[in-house]
């Protein structure tokens, strides 16, 4: 008979070394046999029997049968998926454990298994094993945990109009305490907020690039970069830091409390760069006017168009008695930021979540970059399953490509705005597939199976998830820099005698 490794499994059964060793031992003991006598009776060394029981050489079938004749028993006996015992089913499982990558992650040196071990305390290290591998199962599923928090955070959104009043007179007690009334908010005036809460602020050339800035709590200092990118706002970025400190935040513990945190800076630090009070009476006089537009916001306040368009969103509900909503869609079509209040449908993946979906081709935030004149405001009126609606689009320039900007609002709200006598108007009926997600019927018969595209292969596949964490930020880095950059401690002052 051919000698032959046994496979994983064998005629039904789930097989492992650990098992059948496992079992071997329990069987050579019910016998009386030592290791001497076991391995005399299979012709083998009595380390080599030790290794085999120990579940750390797997037995190709003639060893097996030797094993099963010496002690007696069928090969099916020895390859029952049953471990022969309870305990053994205990040492079983730890023992695997031991073996796995999370454990030696740990650097911990293995456990021995000795009678004197009880069955509780091995339950116990199971136990604490688990609850690791789970977490860690956890952050290695970051995408999906990513976007059911997405979820339901934008619901949690929706539900308040996306505004929240308690950052909204945060913001406005930090401009009093500086002196600054309204208008734009200047560098000077950032500066005098760090200031005003215990800090001053560094420009770093070496910043770890796996931060927007770096705050060191024990010399009072934030570190930003020197050279920001140019479509960066060299104010967002401390102001960001700021709000992250009065806000109290503390290293997150989860994926949804770390994009509830998020979404608060950035609302301190847009409420500190355009201020309600002001804001409003700008948006006000304009709907009265019916000139509603979010460039006037932009240009009033010195910001982006995509804060200025995220400050509408905040107010215009609230305020204005106007639901809307919000897209940052990239170039190819992908959603990057998304909210609304207006019953408008994104498109959607199985969990609700919208961030990474494919915007529809008729939609203003696709159509945009179809555009030559990228200096003046798209408008567009889009016939959509749950009704028209009306969307002002803009072109933003990044280091990652560009992406189109977009507020809209119901039909019956269009009235408001200005750019509502556009005469662009296309329909929509995604998620239907044949709307523009399947090529026309003439094209498709030309070209299919004449076409072989080599797909972009996003680095998400390859890593779920940073290796530093969720939040993706390398502490030793971080450690790192601020080590380079600590002051000199001050010298005690000599004493004299």
């Amino acid at each position: 008979m051919t000698t032959t490794s046994l496979s994983p499994a064998h005629d039904g059964f789930m097989l492992d070394s650990l098992t059948i060793g496992r079992r071997i031992r329990q069987l050579r003991t019910e016998r009386g046999l030592t290791l001497d006598e076991l391995g005399t009776a299979i012709g083998r060394a009595p380390s080599q029997v030790s290794v085999v029981e120990n579940g750390r050489r797997e037995l190709k079938l003639g060893e097996l049968q030797r094993f099963a004749s010496a002690l007696g028993v069928g090969v099916q006996q020895l390859m029952s998926a049953e471990p022969p015992s309870e305990r053994a089913a205990l040492e079983i499982a730890l023992e695997r454990a031991q073996r796995g990558p999370l454990f030696a992650s740990l650097g911990l040196a293995p456990l021995p298994l000795r009678k004197s071990l009880s069955d509780d305390t091995i339950r116990t290290i199971l136990s604490l094993h688990r609850e690791l591998e789970r977490v860690h199962t956890e952050r290695a599923a970051t995408p999906e945990e990513a976007r059911r928090a997405n979820t339901l955070l934008r619901k949690s959104m929706r539900a308040r109009h996306n505004y929240f009043a308690e950052l909204e007179q945060m913001a406005a007690g930090l401009h009093a305490a500086v002196g600054h009334t309204g208008g734009p908010l200047s560098q000077r005036v950032a500066s005098d907020l760090a200031s005003h809460l215990g800090f001053t602020l560094h420009y770093a050339g070496d910043l770890p690039g796996s931060t927007r800035s770096v705050t060191d709590l024990r010399n009072g200092r934030i570190y930003v970069p020197l050279g920001q990118s140019p479509d960066a706002d060299p104010r967002s970025v401390v102001l960001q830091a700021l709000a992250s400190h009065v806000l109290g935040h503390a290293e997150p513990r989860d994926y949804g409390e770390f994009l509830q945190q998020r979404v608060q800076t950035n609302y301190l630090a847009a409420a500190l760069l355009v201020p309600e009070g002001a804001a409003v009476r700008i948006l006000s006089e304009a709907k009265d006017a019916r000139e509603l537009s979010v460039e006037d916001l932009r240009d009033a306040f010195g910001v982006s168009y995509e804060t200025a368009a995220h400050r509408f969103t905040n107010l215009a509900t609230e305020h204005l008695g106007i639901p809307v909503h919000f897209l940052k869609v990239h170039e190819s079509g992908s959603i990057s930021k998304a909210y609304e209040n207006d019953s408008v449908q994104f498109p959607t993946d199985a969990l609700g979540a919208v961030e990474g979906q494919t915007v529809c081709r008729f939609w203003s935030a696709r159509r945009v970059f179809d555009v030559e004149d990228r200096f003046s405001p798209y408008h567009q009126y889009t016939d959509k399953p749950a009704g028209t609606y009306w969307c002002t689009s803009r072109i933003q320039p990044s280091a990652r490509g560009q992406f189109s900007v977009s507020v809209g609002t119901a039909f019956a709200h269009a009235k408001w705005f200005r750019g509502r006598d556009t005469s662009h108007r296309f329909a929509s009926t995604c998620p239907d597939e044949s709307c523009c997600r399947q090529p026309p019927a003439g094209l498709a018969s030309r070209w299919e199976g004449q076409a072989h595209p080599s797909a972009r292969l996003n680095s998400s596949l390859h890593a779920a998830m940073p290796t530093s964490g969720f939040t993706g930020v390398d502490t030793t880095e971080v450690y790192e820099f601020l080590e380079r950059h600590a002051p000199a401690p001050t010298p005690a002052p000599a004493t004299t005698r």
